[in-house]
């Protein structure tokens, strides 16, 4: 059976950078063995396939392959997902901005497909799951070890190390400048027996320190947990940050934006913006969006 797949760079516009992403727009026929074979062949951070979904008042439902195996939830195969399916018609858009629910598995996603000209050009995701703090995280002493830095250069009190999960949890570590973002380096005989078994074991190194004019933050994002030694673009994560930044705000109302930079050590320079919604003190809502290109496109043998 040949099976079709389009590729599409996520977090971008442009192909060659942000983040890679395998769209197989109709997997009915593939049995369910096959998934992670398939995503394992692409190796990318992750591959969607994508399914008729459950409610029809939905547009899809989609699972999310990494190579080490399944996730509820990612950014950039939601974005990248509704951004290739609205490039083939197989979503039609409704002028500049297109409201449509994926099916994951944590749950039902809102996702807004934006489009200039009639050509799809990017999305926004609404975290199906408001950020949920776990618990407390390992010393910034144990935490510089494993990132090979110095304990000085990680930020702590308020705005030090915390386990969040918007679906996927993150360890997220503020450090002090993007210096120390660049140098970071996870060894992994320190994961293994400090945060493999943590309930977040994936790290985000993250400074308030942009490379790029427009930017607010600049990040880099370790999933080995995942079988991904770095990830390019995390939408997940950015998810998570967002609702950590929002609950440091002293404003007890209204909106937050921030733009974060993601990939540039990598080559794969990202671009995500990330949003936060507070009533009363409380996180209420966490969006992440960005843009996103088609790549290629071509059929497997399965």
């Amino acid at each position: 059976m040949k099976l079709r797949f389009i590729t599409a760079d996520v977090f971008t516009s442009r192909p060659f950078s942000g983040n890679q992403l395998a769209v197989i727009p109709d997997a009915r026929e593939i049995p369910d063995g096959l998934l992670l074979p398939i995503a394992q062949e692409f190796n990318y951070s992750e591959t969607a396939f994508v399914y008729p979904p459950e409610n029809p008042a939905h547009a899809r439902r989609v699972r999310i392959m990494t190579p080490g195996g399944e996730l509820p939830f990612a950014g950039h195969p939601t974005i990248g997902t509704a951004v290739v399916l609205a490039a083939i018609g197989a979503i039609p858009l409704s002028g500049e901005a297109t409201r449509i629910v994926l099916e994951e598995a944590v749950g039902p996603v809102p996702v807004t497909i934006y489009a200039a000209g009639g050509v799809a050009t990017g999305a926004q995701f609404t975290s199906a799951k408001l950020p949920e703090i776990g618990p407390p995280a390992p010393p910034r002493t144990t935490l510089a070890d494993l990132l090979s830095l110095d304990a000085s250069q990680l930020q702590g009190g308020t705005n030090g190390p915390q386990a969040v999960s918007c679906g996927v949890p993150y360890l997220i570590v503020p450090v002090k400048d993007r210096a120390a973002v660049a140098a970071a380096h996870l060894r992994m005989d320190l994961w293994e027996t400090t945060l493999k078994r943590y309930w977040a074991p994936e790290v985000m190194v993250v400074a308030k320190d942009p490379q790029e004019e427009g930017s607010d933050l600049h990040a880099r994002v370790f999933v080995p947990g995942m079988s991904i030694p770095e990830d390019p673009a995390t939408g997940s994560a950015a998810a998570s940050l967002a609702g950590y930044l929002a609950a440091r705000d002293p404003a007890p109302n209204g909106s937050f934006r921030w733009v974060m930079e993601q990939g540039f050590e990598m080559g794969r320079p990202s671009i995500l913006e990330l949003e936060a919604d507070k009533e009363g003190g409380a996180v209420t809502a966490v969006r992440v969006g960005g843009k996103a290109v088609l790549v290629s496109e071509g059929t497997m043998e399965i």
